[in-house]
């Protein structure tokens, strides 16, 4: 089976284009070959499918077999992918995801070719038992959350999948591997949940880490950017437009006000293609 290695900021997929539906021995293909000593190596197995209702239905599945409802780096590189191959039409593409629905994607080209691109990641989820928390509440902001060594206080947003903001002091050096999987798998969260770490350095700029859930730690989680921006403007922290610095780059991210749409732009690459038997 032919693959495309791809990377949005440094979180990398497997790329499959061709099959007409997810195969049922997804999740052990996701765990051979997202082995990054015994296989190819990547955050995650991607899927582009046909779809009735858009252009295409991306599939992700998770290094760890777990199934993605939505994965905003990943779907820059399924953009990228069918643009820059001619398998459609214009700059304007709509990919289903099995969390967020149908998403718009603007594609900034030069010469034939992506070089950014623009997500519209829908409507955030900020209701407490939808992100899902086990909190009943039209809001989830400044909580505490404890753990048996430390205590944290988070904002819960949802982008067709569950985070977890947390601010503290220096995002860049912060210990994620130690609170990463403490928290993603703490019982306010049913589903588990993805858990930033974020430091404001002004009002249109935030340092942000990410663990993520089924993944660990990632160079970069789009929808996890876009949880940040909604948190950060819902703690009063920054404007609605803000660019998200993470490991792997920087993400610009937009809260439109009228619409309530969050809005995504970043890059996406090709690294390589290979063959992998099945």
């Amino acid at each position: 089976m032919e693959f495309t290695k791809m990377h949005g900021l440094g979180n990398d997929f497997i790329v499959i284009y061709g099959e007409q539906t997810l195969p049922d021995h997804a999740e052990e293909l996701a765990l051979r070959w997202c082995d990054r000593y015994f296989g190819i190596g990547a955050d995650g197995l991607v899927y582009i499918l046909p779809s009735e209702r858009a252009d295409y239905r991306m599939r992700i599945i998770n290094s760890d077999g777990s199934e993605a409802e939505q994965c905003g780096n990943a779907i820059r590189c399924v953009a990228k992918y069918v643009y820059d191959r001619g398998y459609v039409q214009g700059e304007e593409v709509t990919i289903e995801t099995l969390g967020a629905g149908v998403q718009k994607v603007a594609i900034q080209s030069q010469e034939g070719r992506a070089v950014t691109v623009t997500v519209d990641m829908g409507q955030p989820v900020l209701d407490g038992l939808r992100v899902p928390t086990t909190i009943d509440s039209e809001q989830v902001v400044d909580i505490p959350i404890e753990t048996d060594e430390a205590s944290f206080r988070f904002t819960a947003v949802s982008m067709g999948n569950p985070h977890c903001v947390i601010y503290v002091d220096d995002a860049v050096n912060f210990d994620l591997n130690t609170w990463g999987p403490k928290l993603e798998v703490h019982p306010l969260f049913p589903k588990k949940v993805n858990v930033e770490f974020a430091t404001v350095l002004d009002r249109r700029t935030v340092d942000m880490r990410v663990w993520e859930r089924g993944a660990g730690p990632t160079l970069a989680c789009g929808t996890g950017a876009c949880a940040t921006l909604v948190s950060s403007v819902l703690n009063g922290k920054t404007d609605r437009e803000a660019e998200i610095r993470l490991k792997g780059g920087s993400l610009f991210i937009r809260w439109d006000e009228q619409d309530n749409r969050v809005y995504m732009t970043g890059p996406a690459a090709f690294v390589y293609t290979g063959n992998v038997t099945v």
